[in-house]
């Protein structure tokens, strides 16, 4: 009977004062009360976008000629980019919400030069197969001030027809590509992290569609401050 009434106490003490360390019984403090999350502006929604201002739908890119090989080592990038920037700059009005406003004038640095001569912001060409068919995707990005870029994806179709199948305008810390994946990588306000965007090739959608969005640690856990908001990690 004592030995029970023993262990009943000291489950009581332990219950009341918290964990047990190697130094002794420690007190956790007080947790606070749970809280129910609280939805803010609950009845206010925004609109839904237009047909022709959503970004994350393919777009086949006015003015160009197809491709009769259905080959994108074809095509000049810039020629694509500047056709593509024109045309939702003139969709969205100004906006931005396809296209930077500031694109079609930076393009515009562009020349007949190779690469598009050295004030062209249109980034040297990546091709690369992200839709599995056996036929290279264009992959570049226009870089708008020094820090944000548009990046910008393209494919041949089966008729010959250049489409736009991703643009995310972004903080582009890095890009990578492997298979028929392509991963943004972008600062956070966290030091220690970088937001890495996934994105997959969806058949039906015929786009390149988010498929995961994480934190990866920067490597060796050490960042230095960028310009402007963010960190940038060290390699």
């Amino acid at each position: 009977m004592h030995r029970a009434r023993a262990v009943t106490v000291l489950a009581v003490l332990l219950a009341a004062t918290g964990c047990a360390d190697v130094e002794g019984l420690q007190s956790e403090g007080d947790r606070g009360t749970v809280h129910a999350p609280r939805t803010l502006w609950e009845h206010i929604r925004p609109s839904p976008p237009a047909p022709d201002q959503e970004p994350g739908t393919a777009a086949v890119v006015p003015g160009l000629p197809k491709v009769p090989q259905l080959s994108m080592g074809e095509v000049n990038p810039v020629d694509v980019v500047r056709a593509d920037v024109t045309s939702a700059a003139t969709q969205d009005g100004g906006t931005g919400r396809l296209v930077d406003p500031r694109a079609p004038q930076r393009v515009a640095l562009c020349t007949e030069a190779a690469g598009g001569g050295p004030d062209c912001p249109v980034r040297p060409p990546v091709l690369h197969d992200l839709t599995g068919n056996g036929r290279d995707e264009l992959i570049t990005a226009v870089d708008l001030d020094g820090r944000l870029s548009e990046l910008r994806v393209y494919t041949v179709q089966d008729d010959g027809r250049i489409a736009r199948i991703l643009s995310r305008r972004a903080v582009l810390e890095g890009v990578e590509v492997a298979a028929e994946h392509l991963a943004v990588r972008e600062p956070t306000t966290n030091p220690d992290y970088v937001a890495v965007s996934d994105y997959v090739w969806d058949p039906k959608a015929r786009i390149m569609n988010l498929a995961q969005l994480t934190l990866d640690e920067c490597p060796n856990s050490t960042a230095t401050p960028s310009s402007g908001n963010g960190t940038r990690c060290t390699r």
